[in-house]
């Protein structure tokens, strides 16, 4: 896929970072745009850099954890725009402990967010891309954790495998139609995730009103956190990458870092049969 210009995209998770991100880099390309998330305030001031760029955009609440959401988002795009090309599942969240303390709200709510949203979002939209039998390109955000693993982040671990599979699925699946797929895989990015409580849904609420997070659960957090401020890369390199990709028609987006290096001691774990190597990215 070449050309963008006046074209219609849609991203979740998009009032703040890589979706922000994502949306700034197809109003720049000359697309419409519909910004989707859960986060009414972030999702304005993401519509209105949209605009601010001379793109036709709407913003779209919505929870991604449900489908009849998705499908309120597609409705919302097709009447806006009357088709739409690219679609971005981008919505993620993260928290972290040990896999048997981790409370079963947290995985509910990872594999929800993570893995649902993605599935969600092809649901409500592929068919009637398919159906406009025009050019288009999928795009779901996995991570560089769907392609190593490290303790005490499972359930994040697990739910962007899970995606990430999906989308080799989907691939292989759309190969012989007009619509492309990709699968993002970013590594320690300048987001806001670490801050994911903030969205968590009513839904995924502890039913233990008296839990804390574990030691090692606030480990992660706080490791991420001050990881992504220090040296995190900012979400316009994710942008950037995701519009490469389209252009290339690429499926994997990839990280060039120490995440791969992580990434390829696990591989050649697999290949040769020996037990996981305890690898971290050295960044």
């Amino acid at each position: 896929m070449q050309e963008f210009t006046d074209k219609t995209a849609v991203v979740t998770g998009a009032a703040s970072g890589i979706g922000r991100a994502l949306v700034e880099k197809f109003a720049k390309a000359g697309c419409h745009v519909v910004a989707a998330d859960v986060d009414a305030a972030g999702l304005e001031e993401t519509r209105k850099r949209a605009e601010a760029l001379g793109a036709r955009a709407i913003g779209v609440h919505c929870d991604v954890t449900r489908q009849d959401n998705l499908d309120a988002c597609a409705d919302a795009a097709y009447e806006a725009f009357g088709a739409v090309h690219i679609l971005c599942n981008n919505a993620g969240v993260l928290s972290g402990g040990t896999t048997w303390e981790l409370p079963i709200e947290d995985y509910q709510w990872q594999i929800a967010v993570n893995t649902l949203g993605p599935i969600h979002g092809v649901r409500s939209f592929v068919p009637r891309m398919l159906e406009q039998q025009s050019e288009g390109h999928i795009v779901n955000t996995a991570s560089m954790a769907a392609l190593t693993t490290m303790p005490f982040a499972g359930a994040y671990h697990l739910s962007k495998h899970a995606c990430l599979a999906f989308t080799e699925c989907l691939y292989h699946e759309l190969r012989e139609t007009k619509l492309g797929v990709s699968v993002l895989c970013p590594e320690l990015i300048n987001t806001g995730i670490a801050e994911s409580e903030r969205v968590r849904p009513e839904g995924f609420q502890h039913r233990d009103k008296d839990f804390e997070v574990s030691p090692a659960g606030k480990m992660v957090v706080d490791a991420l956190a001050n990881g992504m401020k220090t040296i995190g890369l900012d979400p316009s390199v994710m942008a950037d990458r995701v519009h490469a990709a389209i252009q290339e028609d690429r499926f994997y987006i990839l990280a060039e870092d120490a995440w791969r290096d992580a990434c390829n001691t696990r591989l050649d774990d697999i290949r040769e049969g020996r037990n996981p190597t305890f690898a971290p990215p050295t960044v």
